[in-house]
């Protein structure tokens, strides 16, 4: 089974109920595991940069 997350561990109490609750998850998630922390700018930002850059930006005509 492999999970993702966009956040570390220290900023999952944001989404469960309460720290408890976060440490219990969190402690079976990893209990046997390989964790993976990749430390790299986020491909679909880097497109999504890209694909805006590359978009004209019109300008409208000055007021006659």
């Amino acid at each position: 089974m492999l999970i993702t997350s966009n956040l570390p561990f220290s900023k999952w109490e944001s989404i469960f109920k309460d720290a408890m609750t976060t440490a219990a998850v969190i402690d079976r998630l990893v209990h046997h595991s390989v964790i993976l922390e990749l430390n790299l700018p986020s491909y679909r930002v880097e497109q999504a940069k890209k694909s805006k850059a590359a978009v004209p930006i019109e300008v409208p005509p000055p007021p006659v």
